[in-house]
């Protein structure tokens, strides 16, 4: 699971308060694995994390509220800070070996002696994702088994680009969504205190 933590368009407070969550977070769970991290206006805050976890945090989806006078500016009267958490779905893994399956197939047109008698035109199928190439451009199998096989990565390299930005795109999509009001937890003070669960 893919998980975010953002300040959304949130001050400098809001950016301690990811980074303060993202650090209770691995406290409690432990096997967080940082994705990437966008760093905010001070030092030690940052605009939105995202992790990878095997554990299930959906429950964390949605807002969470920290209860704390401003760090930054003493003289500041505002003590509620929100981030948002959010579940960014996971891109498809891309191909082992083993997840081809590989087409023999005759030719026609030019080639000589070997056409249609000779199987030496090569289709690929890559299993999970459904992607095809073929190559029939050389007259020995061998070779066309190699081009079919690197216009299949290169179509299945597109496929990762694709899937990449699409994830990068509903995490920026989220980053500015922050629902304020009925949190899923609350922490309060500058040793952030979980008060809620």
């Amino acid at each position: 699971m893919i998980v975010q933590v953002s300040a959304g368009q949130g001050p400098c407070e809001c950016q301690l308060a990811v980074a303060k969550l993202f650090e209770a977070l691995q406290k409690e769970y432990g096997d967080l694995e940082e994705i990437s991290k966008n760093k905010g206006y001070e030092k030690g805050c940052y605009d939105s994390i995202r992790f990878r976890t095997e554990q299930n945090l959906s429950g964390l989806e949605g807002t969470v509220l920290w209860i704390c006078r401003s760090p930054f500016r003493p003289n500041h009267k505002r003590k509620n800070w929100y981030v948002d958490v959010s579940i960014i779905p996971e891109q498809g893994g891309i191909a082992s070996e083993k997840e081809y399956r590989i087409e023999r197939f005759h030719c026609s047109g030019n080639g000589g002696q070997n056409v249609n008698k000779v199987e030496t035109g090569v289709r690929i199928t890559h299993v999970p994702t459904g992607v095809v190439s073929q190559s029939t451009k050389e007259r020995s199998q061998f070779l066309n088994k190699q081009r079919a096989m690197e216009k299949l990565q290169r179509k299945l390299a597109n496929l990762q680009k694709k899937q990449e930005a699409e994830q990068t795109n509903a995490a920026w999509r989220e980053h500015n969504r922050i629902v304020r009001g009925n949190p899923v937890r609350t922490y309060e003070g500058e040793r952030f205190i979980l008060k809620n669960v």
